[in-house]
């Protein structure tokens, strides 16, 4: 597909990041991001009016603590009492969307983007974009990592510093690098 660098990145084609459009939208993201972040929490509340309007979605009661970081904000999707703890960084390069009453600990880091595996195509700045969703009532402890192109079932409990590679079924429970599915208690 011809086209800009950002429609290449929505369409889950190799793009460049490299790219005036795309720096503009992420300098957006960094205004937003530096608001809610400076803001004194009774200020803030649940979202500053900046991130508020940024993300994609915001539903009721859903919660950002700071520091927060992400790389465009729009394609962000929170469902309702959704809370994210404070340092959590979503490199949001594809649709990132979060299920009602999830809760992610702290320092939990999502990454959407992959870099190319040859160092040229890294040199010139070439991503692919990949979503990740996560269902609602999941838990995601603190210092997990959640990697492109991955589901995180209903209910799925992700335990801290996972490095979650690939899907994660409803109510299960997965801990390690990479990820391994354990008994529930």
């Amino acid at each position: 597909m011809a086209g800009s660098e950002r429609a290449k990145m929505a369409a889950g084609e190799w793009y460049t990041c490299l790219d005036d459009e795309l720096e503009a939208l992420r300098m957006t993201a960094r205004d937003a991001v530096f608001e809610h972040n400076s803001l004194p929490p009774r200020q803030r509340r649940n979202l500053g009016p900046g991130l508020k309007a940024l993300l994609g979605r915001a539903g009721e009661g859903a919660r950002i603590e700071a520091p927060f970081h992400c790389a465009y904000g729009f394609n962000i999707f929170l469902g309702d009492g959704v809370f994210l703890n404070a340092g959590c960084t979503i490199l949001d390069t594809a649709s990132v969307r979060i299920g009602k009453g999830t809760l992610l600990g702290p320092n939990v880091q999502i990454y959407c983007a992959e870099h190319h595996k040859a160092a040229a195509g890294r040199q010139a700045g070439l991503e692919i974009a990949r979503p990740i969703e996560i269902g609602t009532n999941a838990w995601i402890g603190g210092s997990a990592i959640i990697l492109g192109g991955v589901s995180i079932g209903e209910g799925a409990i992700v335990g801290a510093g996972a490095v979650v590679t690939r899907d994660v079924a409803a109510n299960t429970t997965v801990v390690g690098n990479p990820a391994r599915a354990v008994k529930r208690d």
